[in-house]
């Protein structure tokens, strides 16, 4: 049995990326997308039709309706590949804005509804800022479940759990680089393998953490850098893997040994924790990694929106 299908015994797979066509060969359960992965995808020829199809069809609405038409246009493709879930995001340059982001995430779930699309088939992806983590409390009081990406810190899962939100993605890859490239030339690559690579430990710490006293959002691990990331974190709740990265678990039979147990959370010797708005922008000042790497995504992810809007205008003329 190769170790994609190990994996699948104990972890949900989710495929991460926005070309449809080619997750059938993985199977994931899930799939999620960003701004930046639908941006790559219709920029592909495979994918141009679909663009401007969708932007014919809403010729005369305002950009920001038309660039929604397009996010779950792709998220309705997904889903006939996928059994399970699509995320969907919300634009990033919306995350320090709760009351737009709540109106900007019921838009979304609305056109999937007129679609025919469940609300138990969709999640929200929504920025870990403060503001977007109460934008997903009140979103999940309505029946509306999201998925915190960008999640850098143990402060922002704590926040999330308290929230009541459905799905975190924690960013392991993400953290890894900060740690390697803050290290320069003394980093150690074997010691900081596996087990030991910060973003692993960030993710089990949240496992463990929301295991232990029984929250009940689910862990994604997200952004993997190498395989060593996943076969470390076998055992969270789901993975979000690239397709290079699928194939490349598919092609190897190794043994591949659960490492995150729920029951084995129940022992750990932890304490619960708590935040309210102060404390938490306190403690993600004091995260330097956290703090640079949840800027940095979302500027990247916001100037990747903008340059779709810019590809929709220039179909729209």
């Amino acid at each position: 049995m190769n170790q994609l299908d190990q994996l699948k015994q104990f972890t949900t797979v989710v495929a991460d990326t926005g070309n449809f066509k080619e997750l059938a060969a993985f199977a994931p359960r899930d799939a999620t997308t960003n701004p930046s992965l639908i941006l790559k995808a219709v920029q592909q020829p495979d994918y141009a039709p679909l663009l401007s199809e969708t932007v014919a069809a809403h010729r005369g609405a305002r950009l920001d309706e038309v660039v929604d038409e397009v996010l779950v246009r792709f998220g309705m493709e997904i889903l006939k590949v996928v059994p399970g879930r699509v995320s969907t995001e919300v634009d990033a340059r919306l995350s320090f804005d709760t009351a737009a982001t709540v109106a900007r995430a019921r838009r979304i779930m609305a056109l999937y509804e007129a679609r025919g699309i469940g609300r138990d088939r969709v999640l929200i992806k929504i920025a870990s800022t403060w503001e977007g983590i109460q934008a997903a409390r009140i979103l999940e009081h309505d029946g509306i479940h999201c998925n915190l990406t960008l999640l850098f810190s143990f402060c922002q899962a704590v926040a999330c759990g308290e929230a009541g939100v459905k799905l975190i993605s924690p960013f392991v890859g993400r953290i890894y680089d900060w740690y390697k490239k803050s290290a320069g030339a003394g980093w150690d690559e074997a010691a900081n393998a596996l087990s030991n690579d910060p973003g692993v430990k960030s993710v089990a710490q949240i496992y463990t953490y929301y295991k232990k006293f029984d929250i009940d959002t689910e862990v994604m691990g997200a952004s993997f850098r190498n395989l060593g990331q996943i076969q470390a974190l076998a055992g969270c709740d789901l993975l979000t893997i690239s397709p290079d990265l699928l194939a490349k678990l598919q092609a190897t039979d190794a043994p591949l040994p659960r490492v995150l147990d729920p029951k084995a959370a129940k022992n750990a010797p932890i304490h619960a924790s708590t935040h309210n708005e102060a404390s938490f922008r306190l403690a993600l000042n004091d995260d330097a990694m956290a703090t640079e790497k949840l800027a940095e995504g979302i500027r990247a992810f916001a100037v990747d929106a903008g340059k779709l809007d810019t590809m929709i205008e220039g179909l729209t003329k």
